[in-house]
């Protein structure tokens, strides 16, 4: 905790913005993050309450009491101690984390939560620059080979901790830079790619290998899987991995995109959101395209309401769109939640972005009958507005219009894995079509395949960077006892 009566005193600061005209300008990250002083103090709000639910609020179950109090106190190197003992990644989720902890946060019953996000970001940032963040390689090596498929927060993060075990690990990712989603999906003036570049660099201090532009299995040939960003100039078989390595773990994103499949799909200027988001952030990293999907002069509608859909809306206006519209299926939530019925869970209601404040135009309850175009090209949509009763929807008689779009992105979320990586490895898949593997304490994350775990959205379904590190590290613990017979890494 942090001031016993801090929480009365002093009121929840937010991280500050640089302003809108001057952001848009460039990809470079805005949030301006609190000072030493205003950390303290948001640090002091911490209060005592007896039980800490943003413990279990928060995937990896940061020890969030503990460090708010260390910042207050002051003690800020013994602050990243106590938060890298639970997450590998804190610049990750520091920045692009939604923060259930702070939803479950015991003020947050009445009052303003306590900025742990804020607080979290700024621990960090000064570890970096104070010099705390060193490699940590293992005393001995197990001479135990572990390959981890994908190179995302999940199999980042249980890279890192099977290296520290003592394991020989190689990460193997398909794209041309380490990352996945992180490096992919997330656009840089959310999350500059250097965070993740200095981790690889300690973790190949740490003896973590890495592979990029190496398939593991095959790419569809058609439908959406088949639009999945992919660099891989050499396949490797699952065979060969299971031949070469102890163990594998199958860490891949969720990346088959939902497809809307209403009349006019084919038409030139419709795109899944991933199609558009890793082009530009190729670009930002100082590759050459060719037909880059651009937004600049266009009228874009973004098909979707949630953090893809706000990142298309986020890189359309930095494109110089001339105007961004987000369509979004289900009704407007309320601006504030019901807290006594929600608490301490995650709370629906209505969620602006940065994104959104920097020029977006927002529908709710609207749905796409039929892309329209000319020549093989956009021209717009046919939409029409829905009645939401009993949870099911219905159209509105007369509310049919059409929009006119130069540009569509497809931003509806995530089915599923790229299956063809599953069946590569025979691993058994649910009806979700994610790898079937349990969390149990003993033989967590194990697939029916012998040797072969999976962790992460591949095992989970697309979900948050949060609980893909917490997925990662639990799988890292599984793995281990399967190599060794026991373990001493926290789950």
């Amino acid at each position: 905790m942090g001031k016993v009566t801090g929480f009365l005193e002093f009121e929840r600061l937010e991280e500050g913005y640089e302003p809108v005209p001057k952001r848009l300008k460039n990809w470079k990250e805005f949030v301006i993050g609190l000072t030493e002083e205003q950390s303290k103090v948001q640090g002091a709000r911490c209060m005592d309450c007896g039980t800490p639910f943003c413990n279990s609020g928060c995937p990896v179950n940061n020890v969030i009491p503990d460090f708010n109090d260390l910042v207050f106190r002051g003690d800020w190197q013994s602050a990243i101690e106590v938060l890298h003992s639970t997450n590998n990644f804190p610049e990750f989720t520091g920045r692009v984390c939604p923060a259930p902890c702070e939803a479950a946060c015991t003020l947050n019953v009445n009052d303003d939560a306590v900025g742990i996000k804020s607080i979290e970001h700024a621990i960090i940032d000064r570890a970096w620059a104070e010099g705390w963040v060193q490699p940590q390689p293992p005393k001995a090596k197990t001479g135990k080979k572990v390959a981890v498929v994908g190179s995302g927060p999940a199999g980042l993060a249980a890279a890192q901790q099977l290296a520290r075990a003592g394991h020989d690990v190689t990460v193997f990712e398909k794209n041309s830079r380490i990352g996945g989603l992180l490096r992919y999906g997330i656009p840089d003036f959310k999350m500059e790619k250097s965070h993740i570049d200095r981790r690889i660099e300690q973790m190949q201090a740490e003896g973590v290998t890495f592979r990029t532009g190496v398939l593991v299995g095959a790419m569809p040939a058609e439908g959406p899987a088949a639009k999945v960003t992919n660099d891989a100039q050499t396949v490797v078989s699952a065979e060969e991995l299971k031949a070469q390595f102890d163990a594998v773990l199958l860490t891949g994103g969720s990346e088959t995109s939902r497809d809307l499949p209403v009349p006019g799909r084919e038409l030139a200027g419709v795109h899944f959101a991933m199609e558009f988001l890793p082009q530009q952030n190729k670009v930002v990293a100082g590759d050459k395209l060719q037909g880059q999907i651009r937004a600049e002069g266009k009228h874009v509608i973004v098909i979707g309401g949630g953090d893809t859909g706000s990142d298309c809306v986020g890189t359309s206006n930095r494109h110089g769109a001339a105007s961004v519209t987000q369509f979004e299926l289900m009704p407007m939530p309320p601006e504030e939640e019901d807290r006594p019925l929600t608490w301490p869970y995650w709370p629906y209601k209505l969620r602006t972005s940065s994104s959104h404040e920097e020029g977006c135009q927002r529908e709710f309850a609207i749905a796409t009958k039929e892309f329209v175009g000319q020549n093989g090209k956009l021209t717009g949509l046919k939409t029409v507005h829905l009645e939401w009763k009993g949870g099911k929807m219905s159209e509105i008689p007369g509310t049919e219009k059409e929009v006119p779009a130069d540009l569509v992105l497809l931003a509806m979320g995530f089915t599923a894995p790229v299956g063809s990586v599953l069946e590569a490895f025979g691993v058994e898949r649910d009806n979700r079509g994610n790898a079937k593997a349990g969390t149990d304490f003993i033989g967590g994350y194990e697939t029916n395949v012998p040797k072969v775990f999976a962790a992460g959205d591949m095992r989970r379904g697309q979900s948050l960077v949060v609980w893909a590190i917490r997925e990662g590290r639990q799988a890292a613990r599984s793995v281990d006892e399967f190599l060794m017979g026991f373990s001493n890494l926290p789950r």
